[in-house]
């Protein structure tokens, strides 16, 4: 059942939960209508939303960086069974509350970080991993937990991009000697931003498109679909290549100490 707020109301909490970076429609009041990107991230949303299954009746959807819930909302939206947005942001987690509770929708949001995704203790058909890679400092090692802890099927992935969109067929291995490949802009690469970028000191790397197909097909997915230019279905790999990512995941939480 649908809260019943007045439009005033309903904008009074808005501002009172501070700014929101996702634009989301609650009953026809905007949350951030005046967003840099226009009306974010539905506009996004639009031009992938086909790669999706339309009919999620029966799946769970775990939605890591949920932000304000965009995401978990249009999950459910099409019928997800149960859905959990998490969020390292307690602020966002409050505005996805407020959303989902506006919009009468059962969705459960907790507090937790991509690095800790193993004390869920539960897999899920469908993980989204939407604009989280490129604020993290470690960015391979979120992939690995993902693959080991929490996806049993489907990976809905996106980061910023920088750099070349183009693609290079890579070896399996490279002489010692062999160094003018990482002169190729198509080569696999991440750029590191040690201050900030765009004003913002959480992002960390940014990577160009074949190093975003390169990590995920190293920390065991297979990509299926590439449908917006940010934006990658994946399938979790079923090969031994498994093994290797448990054992790569375990070896960095130790050199962490985690």
């Amino acid at each position: 059942m649908i809260a019943e707020i007045s439009p005033a109301e309903t904008q009074r909490r808005i501002d009172e939960l501070g700014a929101w970076f996702q634009n989301i429609n609650l009953n026809g009041v905007q949350t951030a209508p005046r967003h840099f990107l226009g009306d974010y991230p539905a506009v996004k949303f639009q031009r992938f939303a086909h790669a999706l299954p339309p009919d999620l009746t029966g799946k769970t959807v775990l939605d890591i960086g949920c932000n304000a819930g965009f995401y978990s909302i249009e999950m459910k939206r099409r019928g997800a069974e149960r859905v959990l947005g998490v969020d390292f942001d307690e602020r966002y987690l409050a505005q996805a509350r407020f959303a989902a509770e506006t919009l009468g929708m059962q969705i459960e949001f907790r507090q937790l970080s991509v690095y800790d995704v193993g004390k869920l203790r539960e897999k899920f058909d469908l993980v989204i991993f939407m604009g989280v890679l490129y604020h993290l400092r470690h960015p391979l090692l979120a992939l690995d937990l993902i693959r080991e802890h929490v996806a049993r099927d489907l990976m809905l992935f996106q980061s910023m991009q920088r750099g070349s969109t183009d693609v290079m067929p890579v070896e399996q291995d490279y002489d010692f000697w062999q160094t003018q490949i990482f002169d190729r802009p198509e080569f696999p690469r991440m750029y590191f931003i040690e201050h900030r970028y765009t004003g913002d000191p959480t992002n960390w790397w940014i990577p160009n498109r074949a190093c975003v197909e390169a990590m995920l097909r190293s920390s065991g997915f297979d990509i299926i679909a590439h449908p917006e230019e940010e934006v990658f279905l994946c399938r979790i790999k079923t090969s031994d290549a498994e093994t290797d990512v448990g054992r790569a995941t375990r070896q960095a939480k130790q050199s962490l100490g985690t």
